[in-house]
């Protein structure tokens, strides 16, 4: 497909500005025009690139390993993978975290292709310089929704376990909301499920005033 088919998705970067940098991370927000000439704002984070290997051994075994992740709380299991640095060539990389987090070098190297990872939920359009829930894409907005109709009972009365609260439930509650309900409030699956410890679980249900069903 050419250039030209596409010009009709094609968005145009009126102006950027670094809204944080920390060592690792670099948070941008960006004014882009829409084809059809409309104006609205972007936040993204720009990243450096990673690689990630999946190393086979001779009898046919993967190579992997364990990692305790910050973000999620718990140790993952995971294929070697590593950050590039600047101006490092990727197979380069490849190499250097290979040897780094397993022992291993490889004979024989073969390049699969390139991941563009969470694209859509780590850019949103929004109108003006902050992302609101009703920016976020339609899908993520039905499902909330019908969290939050489940939330309330035909008499219109909330069922037990909903949030006591006079303010409707921001989309992070009533996501952890929609699985406590699924797995009929079994806290232990439900902190497998979104990869979170249960002392997470139970901090978040308390913060949001959701109160375990008995």
């Amino acid at each position: 497909m050419s250039g030209e088919d596409d010009a009709h998705l094609i968005e145009r970067t009126v102006a950027t500005e670094q809204v944080w940098r920390g060592k690792f991370l670099d948070v941008r927000r960006a004014t882009i025009a829409l084809p059809d000439g409309q104006q609205v704002g972007r936040e993204y984070i720009v990243h450096p690139g990673a690689v990630m290997m999946v190393p086979i051994l001779d009898d046919g075994r993967l190579v992997m390993e364990r990692q305790f992740r910050f973000p999620m709380e718990r140790v993952m299991l995971e294929f070697p993978a590593g950050k590039i640095d600047s101006g490092e060539h990727p197979f380069d990389c490849a190499r250097r975290e290979l040897a780094e987090e397993t022992g291993y070098t490889a004979r024989e190297w073969a390049r699969a292709g390139v991941l563009h990872n969470a694209i859509a939920y780590a850019c949103a359009v929004c109108e003006g310089g902050t992302i609101e829930i009703h920016d976020l894409p339609e899908a993520v907005l039905r499902a909330t929704s019908a969290a939050a109709a489940a939330s309330t009972s035909p008499g219109g009365e909330r069922e037990e376990g909903a949030a006591e609260t006079a303010a409707p439930l921001c989309a992070e509650a009533q996501l952890l909301l929609q699985y406590l309900r699924a797995s009929r409030w079994n806290i232990s699956a439900v902190a497998h499920q979104m990869g979170l410890s249960r002392m997470t679980v139970y901090r978040r249900m308390k913060r949001w005033g959701i109160e375990a069903r008995r």
